[in-house]
């Protein structure tokens, strides 16, 4: 009896057919969302709202008596719940430490409250852990090349990458990094310095290729593993042609170079966390980037992509 009284807590259902029995369905509620919810029974500002519901056409009441503004979940006025979601929304492993324009953009598709931004803005700029590793991105001098607009997702790529980094147990130490030009999606590829071209090769045709197939077209910077002979016959094999930056002009490939600066931000914020495991959260990381919020496109990388 005490076993089923905890399975009822946790929602879950239990169906027994003769000497059988399967799990029939566990539904998982976040408690944040139930907190907020039982909040706007007490908060004065959320019933002054309700009381004018007549004057305020974008404020609504469901079946159980939430107030929403439109889509979003209107949150009260209580610090101690608002600091909750702002620390969810911005060092859980699912965010790790968005900037204050990603935040907000990928908040204020779900939530509402008056200040929004500029709670946000200040919530951001007093993190500790991204004051210590985040550095300041300016923008390059000078006149850019601007490469064509790719006319279908994942037909022409750009890839670079992130070394210099801590070698895990698993004897990690790089990053190669594969961004989708149109999309703006992209995948973090683990390996290790010393991978030798026909193993970076394996691994493009493992992750890229079996997801995307083929693309027409790489940007890349003149690494030479990229300018080698085997990488280019490989590349002319598949019939794709290899377009290199500009000597000393890295920001012609300015799409990978951008990610990667995110990505560095991502590793150098959870240091403390991932320690020599980081090749472990790298999936959350390649996550947390491709389900935020991006100023080129006006959207998330996955809603672009899918």
């Amino acid at each position: 009896e005490e076993i089923i009284r905890d399975l009822e807590r946790l929602d879950i259902e239990l169906y027994v057919r003769g000497q059988h029995g399967y799990w029939a369905s566990m539904r998982i509620k976040p408690d944040l969302i139930s907190r907020i919810k039982e909040a706007q029974k007490e908060d004065s500002e959320v019933w002054t709202i309700v009381e004018n519901l007549d004057k305020q056409v974008e404020f609504h009441l469901d079946d159980d008596n939430v107030l929403w503004q439109g889509t979003r979940l209107v949150v009260p006025n209580d610090a101690s719940l608002r600091e909750a979601l702002l620390t969810e929304a911005h060092s859980s492993p699912f965010s790790i430490h968005l900037g204050s324009t990603k935040m907000y953009h990928d908040l204020k598709q779900h939530f509402w409250w008056s200040v929004m931004k500029r709670d946000v803005a200040m919530f951001v700029a007093k993190c500790l852990i991204c004051q210590q590793v985040k550095i300041e991105h300016q923008r390059a001098s000078g006149l850019l090349q601007q490469l064509d607009i790719p006319v279908w997702k994942w037909d022409e790529i750009s890839m670079d990458f992130v070394t210099g980094l801590p070698q895990t147990q698993r004897r990690h130490d790089a990053i190669w990094v594969v961004v989708d030009r149109l999309t703006k999606s992209a995948h973090f590829l683990l390996i290790r310095k010393d991978y030798s071209v026909s193993k970076l090769a394996e691994i493009f045709q493992q992750e890229i290729v079996r997801l995307h197939g083929t693309p027409s077209a790489i940007v890349s910077d003149r690494d030479p593993r990229f300018a080698s002979r085997f990488w280019k016959g490989l590349q002319k094999a598949w019939g794709t042609r290899l377009k290199f930056s500009t000597a000393f002009h890295p920001q012609t490939d300015g799409q990978s170079e951008r990610t990667i600066q995110i990505l560095e931000d991502m590793l150098r914020s959870c240091a403390l966390e991932w320690t020599c495991n980081w090749d472990d959260y790298i999936c959350l990381a390649e996550f947390a980037y491709n389900n935020s919020w991006h100023a080129s496109i006006k959207c998330v990388p996955f809603e672009m992509l899918y």
